[in-house]
């Protein structure tokens, strides 16, 4: 049946706004198999089931009762699950304001309000607001842009990781930038890797 033009234009109308939304999913927790909505921005890139589940594999003995910061949060796919598996608090840092809305909607709806705490910021700002180091910091910037070294310099300049707080760094593979190699590697120690296609995931300990 051919539609009106009215209806060809609400169907439109329509279809646009349901692919303006994604789904991440918890695997793991208090939420496990909670769906959650996500806002199709551009660079938003939600780290893949398979890989988060191998990431949370590492840090099973070491997220529940955590303090933890995510630092380019995007969809909240680490933040929450952090947040689901028992972590004491998780602050989420967002800089794109439509990506932070929605993970507000998202900690709203879990009631996680006093678990997580979404901030709308860019992290090279936020981060001077904070005082008290974290256990658990995951560095997941968007690709192409070169920001992990100067992530690492801020949370050393800021106090932010101290011996024994854990890093899970996220990056490109074709970055080239390998924290082991650089100016801070006789601070950390890597305890897990993995390549999962064109991404480089990588667990630290600071000494």
């Amino acid at each position: 049946m051919k539609l009106s033009s009215k209806s060809q234009s609400k169907s439109k109308s329509t279809n646009k706004s349901s692919s303006q939304l994604g789904e991440i999913r918890i695997i793991g927790g208090q939420w496990r198999g909670r769906k959650l909505k996500v806002q199709d921005k551009e660079g938003l890139r939600p780290t893949t089931d398979r890989l988060k589940e191998t990431v949370f594999n590492w840090l099973m003995m070491d997220v529940r009762q955590a303090n933890v910061l995510d630092c380019f949060a995007g969809a909240g796919s680490l933040g929450f699950e952090a947040a689901s598996r028992g972590a004491n608090s998780v602050i989420c840092v967002e800089k794109n304001k439509v990506a932070a809305n929605q993970l507000k909607a998202n900690a709203q709806l879990l009631k996680a309000g006093d678990q997580l705490n979404v901030i709308q910021a860019d992290f090279f700002t936020a981060i001077k607001t904070f005082n008290t180091p974290f256990d658990l910091v995951f560095i997941d910037p968007p690709f192409h842009k070169d920001m992990v070294q100067t992530c690492m310099q801020a949370l050393l300049d800021n106090h932010l990781i101290v011996s024994g707080s854990l890093i899970y760094l996220e990056q490109e593979l074709s970055s080239g930038y390998q924290l082991m190699d650089s100016d801070f590697s006789e601070l950390f120690s890597l305890k897990k890797e993995k390549i999962a296609g064109q991404v480089s995931a990588q667990l630290f300990e600071m000494i």
